[in-house]
């Protein structure tokens, strides 16, 4: 691969990865601890990961467990909770928070759909975005002494990198609306 075009390719790879990252936060009725990634605790004045103040395990399918390193952060982790968008309300017995994941009613489910197909979507168009850059780049370089076939030739490979991100973005946002719409 030119290296021209390779750069490019770790743009739209980040994309890519930007969207699957997200599609980890999207709780599909059963526990994923992913859920908690983006929910930040009051550490003695700093924002800190839920993950790096307490143990988190998922001990049945529904429900999310974390065991603080500090008791006294309980009631820190409840309100970060609860001020994110979790949706769910934790309850303690005062050495450990469960979150409790109800079943996702059809309505909720064909919601959470359309929420993956809108950010497949504009994952898509952040892709045709970084290949439009780069023909826009490939372009320039006929003002050089860069032959047109040379330029067809990157542009093509560009093409056809676009076509397998864009392959991955329909297949994982497929994977990703079965696995919310399975009961």
């Amino acid at each position: 691969m030119d290296s021209r075009v390779e750069q490019y390719q770790e743009k739209m790879q980040k994309a890519f990865d930007f969207m699957t990252s997200e599609f980890a936060t999207i709780r599909a009725g059963r526990a994923n601890p992913h859920v908690l990634d983006k929910v930040r605790v009051d550490y003695y004045g700093t924002p800190t990961p839920v993950a790096q103040v307490g143990n988190i395990t998922v001990p049945e399918p529904r429900i999310i467990q974390i065991a603080p390193w500090e008791k006294s952060l309980i009631k820190d982790i409840e309100k970060a909770i609860m001020s994110s968008e979790v949706g769910i309300t934790p309850s303690n017995d005062g050495s450990v928070i469960r979150l409790v994941f109800p079943e996702l009613t059809e309505e909720r489910r064909k919601e959470l759909v359309k929420d993956v197909k809108k950010k497949g979507e504009d994952c898509k168009v952040a892709i045709r975005n970084i290949r439009r850059d780069g023909n826009d780049a490939f372009k320039k370089l006929a003002k050089t002494d860069v032959s047109e076939d040379e330029i067809k030739k990157l542009e093509d490979e560009l093409q056809k990198m676009t076509d397998k991100f864009i392959k991955e973005i329909d297949s994982a946002c497929e994977e990703k609306s079965t696995d919310i719409l399975k009961v």
